[in-house]
């Protein structure tokens, strides 16, 4: 008998989410938080992959037929939760010094363009239940490491309330609870093609968004 889904993609992803959690970089963000400019960079990196989430979503949804459509339809009400979150990162940068005109016009990391390429491939070119492994990835890095990473980088950068940490510091609480209905409809998997796309997907994100943090 096939164990749930979830349970498995934990196991098999084990390995990548330990180098993730285990880099130095990772490590020293999380204890002391970023000189400005490197969290600036940091914000300037991440609102292209928040603006990018939507889109690779809806490529998505708009690929996976009536045998997976519970994920369909778990994507459909997933994207009105995160629609216009990049807007927060934006108010963040703002905050910090960075016009939106200047986040507009910056030119990802190559490891950005990678992670945000990948994940249009999959969902346009592969297996499209592959979007839920980008999704798990930055569940687990929101929900796990938020929390710690926007209290360290207030303290390091004397910031007041939730002013230039607000879309990192909202997304630890409410990822929690996202975490809990992706948890639900990973359970609903059964087919190995959409497993495997997803192990494959979790893999390539971790890797690249450990690279992202690195590189800035």
């Amino acid at each position: 008998k096939m164990q749930p889904f979830f349970s498995d993609l934990v196991i098999r992803t084990d390995e990548a989410r330990r180098a993730f959690e285990n880099h130095p970089v990772v490590l020293d963000a999380v204890a002391n938080g970023m000189p400005l400019e490197r969290y600036r960079r940091f914000l300037l990196e991440l609102y292209h992959v928040v603006w990018h989430f939507n889109p690779v979503s809806a490529a998505a949804a708009s690929r996976i037929g009536d045998a997976h459509r519970q994920v369909r339809y778990y994507l459909y009400d997933h994207m009105q939760d995160e629609s216009g979150h990049e807007e927060w990162v934006l108010d963040d940068l703002v905050s910090i010094g960075v016009s939106p005109e200047d986040t507009r016009a910056w030119r990802p990391s190559v490891d950005t363009l990678a992670l945000c390429g990948y994940n249009y491939w999959a969902a346009d070119r592969g297996q499209p239940c592959s979007v839920l492994g980008m999704m798990y990835v930055l569940e687990v890095i929101a929900s796990v490491y938020a929390g710690p990473f926007a209290t360290a980088v207030k303290e390091a950068l004397l910031l007041e309330g939730e002013r230039g940490t607000s879309f990192i510091g909202s997304h630890a609480s409410m990822d929690v609870e996202h975490m809990a209905s992706l948890r639900t409809v990973l359970n609903t998997l059964h087919d190995e093609p959409s497993r495997g796309a997803i192990v494959e997907s979790t893999l390539v994100n971790f890797g690249l968004f450990t690279r992202v943090f690195e590189s800035v």
